[in-house]
């Protein structure tokens, strides 16, 4: 069967990272409604990180993301196109983020990506984040669907069923705090330097897993819903109960978090594989990054015979490839999305109310 090929350029800015990427997709021609994508190289990836800007208040400002945004999205285009050794006009599409996410940062990328396309006359599509993760355990190697994606990050944490075709099916959810937003705010407590989740995570190491004997949350109920207030909680009042912590309390403290968390998220994992029948299970979002995590199922998926998948860990964290490869994808279908296109902060994955019928 004839290959086309098409370089789509992402554009990525619904939290603190401004990134763009051009990504070659190759999908079986003729495009259109059963276009099937067959592979994807990266041929740029450029991350404009704010670990600076947001330091020193200990976590992301909203204001002071988008602001900054603004003073680098056509630096980190530019820097893309550059590392990709392409003129703007050898794109054949162009991909943005559209929700959710911080509406101020969200706004950014997606009003440069729809300007450059409506220049360019490119076709544009809105992507959703989660759908970007998602797509993101498949830039590195190809999965035969259905399988269960779990992605975890400071803003979510959601069980799917990956379909062959159609959008995720949404399976548990957490019902108050996201796993990675409970790394942060723990990491705070403990007086560990931002970004929390992975200091917290380098502190566990030389601590005992075993030290606090922490609940682990909804553990004993059914369904596939998570909860990680109580156990935010459980730390914060240990914590206060010893008063100043010692080195040594503070490893500890970390690491009996970071086991009790990850139990919940394992335990969770296995239940959903065995109710929906299926041996695969790919791991997205920022905390698909945690070391204990990725040994933890491995070990899991070794017992109970499933296969588990987990992107490179630069793909983990929020970056523009991603955001091409799920819009590629849309754009094989023949969707496009016109400059009626618009942010949302809260939005379901398998809701497009950005589309515009009209692509006008």
């Amino acid at each position: 069967m004839s290959q086309i090929f098409d370089l789509v350029l992402g554009v990525e800015s619904s939290c603190d990272e401004m990134a763009a990427a051009v990504l070659r997709i190759g999908h079986a021609a003729p495009g259109g409604p059963g276009a099937v994508c067959a592979g994807y190289e990266i041929v740029a990836s450029v991350v404009h990180g704010q670990a600076e800007v947001h330091g020193p208040y200990g976590g992301v400002v909203p204001e002071l993301a988008s602001r900054d945004h603004i003073r680098s999205v056509s630096d980190v285009v530019a820097r893309a196109l550059a590392e990709a050794g392409i003129a703007p006009e050898q794109l054949d599409g162009v991909a943005v983020t559209v929700g959710p996410g911080l509406v101020g940062s969200l706004l950014v990328g997606m009003s440069f990506g729809k300007a450059l396309a409506y220049r360019l006359g490119l076709p544009l599509v809105g992507v959703h984040h989660l759908a970007g993760h998602l797509a993101s355990v498949e830039l590195a190697e190809p999965l035969e669907r259905p399988y269960i994606g779990l992605l975890i990050s400071g803003g979510h944490t959601a069980l799917y069923r990956i379909e062959v075709t159609g959008p995720p099916v949404l399976l548990g959810e957490t019902r108050d705090d996201a796993v990675g937003e409970a790394f942060d705010k723990v990491a705070k407590r403990l007086g560990l330097p931002y970004p929390g989740g992975p200091s917290l995570s380098l502190a566990a190491e030389s601590g005992r897993r075993d030290a606090v004997d922490f609940p682990r949350p909804m553990a004993n109920r059914g369904g596939l819903d998570f909860s990680f207030s109580g156990l935010k909680t459980a730390v914060a009042l240990e914590i206060e109960r010893r008063g100043a912590l010692s080195a040594t309390e503070v490893a500890d403290l970390a690491a009996s978090f970071e086991a009790a968390a990850i139990d919940v998220l394992v335990g969770r994992a296995c239940r959903a594989l065995r109710g929906e029948g299926l041996r695969c299970i790919a791991v997205v979002g920022g905390v698909a990054a945690n070391r204990h995590l990725r040994e933890e199922l491995a070990r899991a998926g070794e017992a109970d015979g499933f296969a588990v998948h987990f992107p490179p860990l630069d793909l983990c964290t929020d970056n523009a490839a991603m955001i091409a490869a799920a819009g590629g994808a849309l754009l094989a279908r023949g969707e496009r999305h016109g400059l009626a296109l618009n942010a949302f902060s809260r939005v379901a994955i398998d809701a497009a109310p950005w589309a515009d019928p009209a692509g006008t």
